[in-house]
């Protein structure tokens, strides 16, 4: 599976952006989705993730209430809608496909940063 995330940009505190990851591959719709991102001098940290058929979703409790998590598989199309963006969640975001039972991740999409200014 080859994954490339897109729709960062530069938003002020309080917008809304709206990431999407494109996957090649026809078994996209047997992985698990996940969107992870990464701050400066942090590491990277789970953000949200959701199962192969959509109907499972979890998020990180920081996100929870604002961002959310979907896919579409006839598009191949993981997408993550942003809204009442804070500072705070400035970083580079990264989606991936996760497998097994554990939900590791199996493959990574380059980044798209998103950069929340005050």
């Amino acid at each position: 599976v080859q994954l490339q995330a897109s729709g960062g940009g530069l938003v002020q505190a309080g917008g809304s952006l709206r990431l999407s990851c494109a996957a090649s591959g026809r078994t996209f719709s047997t992985y698990a989705m996940g969107w992870f991102r990464q701050a400066p001098g942090k590491e990277r940290e789970f953000v949200a993730a959701i199962s192969w058929g959509g109907g499972t979703t979890y998020y990180a409790d920081s996100v929870k209430g604002r961002f959310t998590i979907s896919r579409d598989n006839a598009k191949n199309m993981v997408y993550l809608q942003m809204n009442s963006l804070k500072p705070e969640d400035t970083g580079v975001y990264y989606c991936g496909a996760l497998k097994g039972s554990s939900w590791e991740v199996g493959y990574w999409g380059q980044g798209t940063q998103v950069t929340v200014s005050s």
